[in-house]
């Protein structure tokens, strides 16, 4: 008996569903792996050039560069900050309006949905924030020093998943999900260390209009407004009222991704029988040779498209380049500029502040989320991802210590001297730099991912249209 043939219609559609699954739920999180696996190295020569560039006979220019003064003023308000708050204040809430987009987004629909899925990165995101910041008290119960207790909290995604993704299938593909979940929950942690422990003083009247204008975004989000420049002008004056506070003005960025809409216009099941019209429209203005038709059906099949893509989605899919581009790299360049002398390293090797850095980010980071995730899985609360054992974690939780781009940022809020700044950058260096050596050289050790061979297109193609594997041919 002849076995049945795969009509082109069910091939075409086939197709149309796994490419649309495909471009909402797989590419984007291959998309984020391999743009953070790019942007730690552009990253790591933001760094390196402040370093050379502040350690340089040019080393003035680097000061009078980041010192300059700048300013803003108009009807409604003024504000004035160095070259290097705009970066810390200005470029950062941007940077943290992308970690809010890419959280609200794993509550919603990845890998922090549920709580069978958040269990496992959830109790390793605590357990590797609290204990590296008791290791850090413990060695600055008091004193100016102890402010500084939030600086071993923090993961940098970026270094952390571009060395996990170098090491390719030398790690499970899991471990970098959960990883990633890790660093998201971490970066929330973040967020709320520094909007309620590093905010000093509140002006009532700034955050009376900071209420008044995310209550207006979020009245325009209810009502489906979706234009970017009503979000923009309204999440610039949002800033602004913010700053004007006394919160942080990165928190700014907090409140606009939670505010921003997580449902498309259109739902996903709409997709394919519209998006099968337009294909047939355009076939059949192809033949007729009708070129103005088949632009506008082009229009209407992009529209559907945009429709079916929530705006959260689109945001976080525009800003990713950008802030792994530029305004991370630029922000290392303005903030790791550390004078690395003999009179450095002395400070720094008797300095507590460093103890407590270089102890918490290499030992209480990775003790943390180890016992964390260890008491998680035995409790029955949460079970380890495919292929992945205590081998790896214990890896992941030694390359959680690279705490460079968030740690640097809380040092900037945590102390005003100068000499104090210095000794914490030294210790932050060094230790990111012990901890993704040591955990990259670990976990290239340690047994990777197991092979299995790869679904040729038929193969995938007759599973998206539910047909048996070997029960069709094309």
């Amino acid at each position: 008996m002849k076995r049945p043939v795969l009509s082109i219609p069910a091939v075409a559609s086939a197709r149309l569903v796994r490419s649309f699954l495909a471009e909402r739920l797989l590419r984007p999180a291959q998309a984020f792996v391999q743009t953070e696996a790019s942007s730690g190295i552009v990253l790591l020569a933001g760094a390196l050039a402040a370093l050379a560039w502040v350690n340089s006979p040019w080393d003035a220019s680097y000061r009078d560069l980041w010192q300059t003064h700048l300013g803003l003023e108009t009807g409604l308000f003024s504000i004035g900050f160095e070259l290097r708050d705009a970066v810390n204040d200005g470029l950062m809430a941007i940077f943290f309006f992308l970690v809010a987009l890419e959280i609200k987004r794993e509550l919603l629909h990845g890998e922090l949905s549920s709580p069978r899925k958040a269990a496992l990165p959830v109790a390793a995101a605590v357990g590797g924030m609290v204990v590296p910041a008791l290791v850090y008290f413990a060695w600055n119960g008091r004193g100016d020093a102890a402010r500084g207790w939030g600086i071993p909290m923090a993961t940098d995604i970026a270094f952390a998943m571009g060395l996990l993704a170098l090491l390719g299938r030398r790690v499970p593909f899991t471990l970098r999900v959960l990883l990633l979940g890790l660093a998201i929950v971490d970066d929330l942690g973040a967020i709320l260390v520094i909007a309620v422990f590093y905010t000093d003083s509140l002006a009532l009247a700034p955050l009376a209009w900071a209420l008044v204008l995310a209550g207006g975004i979020f009245a325009a989000g209810r009502a489906g407004v979706r234009s970017g420049t009503v979000y923009l002008v309204l999440g610039s004056l949002l800033w602004v009222a913010v700053f004007k506070s006394g919160l942080h003005a990165t928190v700014a960025g907090v409140v606009l991704a939670a505010l921003t809409p997580s449902r498309p216009e259109h739902s996903e099941k709409a997709f394919e029988p519209g998006a099968l019209e337009l294909l047939l429209s355009y076939r059949h203005a192809r033949d007729r040779e009708d070129t103005e038709a088949m632009q506008s059906i082009l229009v209407r099949f992009e529209t559907l498209v945009r429709a079916t893509e929530s705006p959260l989605e689109r945001l976080e899919r525009m800003l990713h380049p950008w802030v792994s581009y530029l305004v991370v790299p630029v922000f290392a360049l303005a903030n790791a500029g550390v004078v690395l002398d003999r009179g450095l390293f002395d400070a720094a090797a008797h300095s507590p502040a460093t103890g407590g850095i270089v102890t918490g980010l290499l030992i209480g980071k990775p003790l943390g989320i180890v016992l964390a995730a260890w008491l998680a899985v035995r409790l029955g609360i949460a079970a380890l991802p495919k292929n992945v054992t205590f081998v790896h974690v214990i890896g992941m939780g030694v390359m959680a210590g690279i705490g460079f781009t968030v740690s640097l940022f809380i040092t900037g809020l945590a102390f005003s001297d100068a000499a104090l700044v210095d000794e914490a950058k030294a210790g932050i260096l060094a230790a990111s730099l012990i901890a993704g050596t040591v955990g990259f050289v670990y976990l290239w050790i340690a047994p990777g991912e197991p092979f299995a061979a790869e679904p040729s297109l038929e193969e995938e193609l007759r599973r998206a249209a539910g047909e048996p594997a070997a029960a069709a041919e094309v």
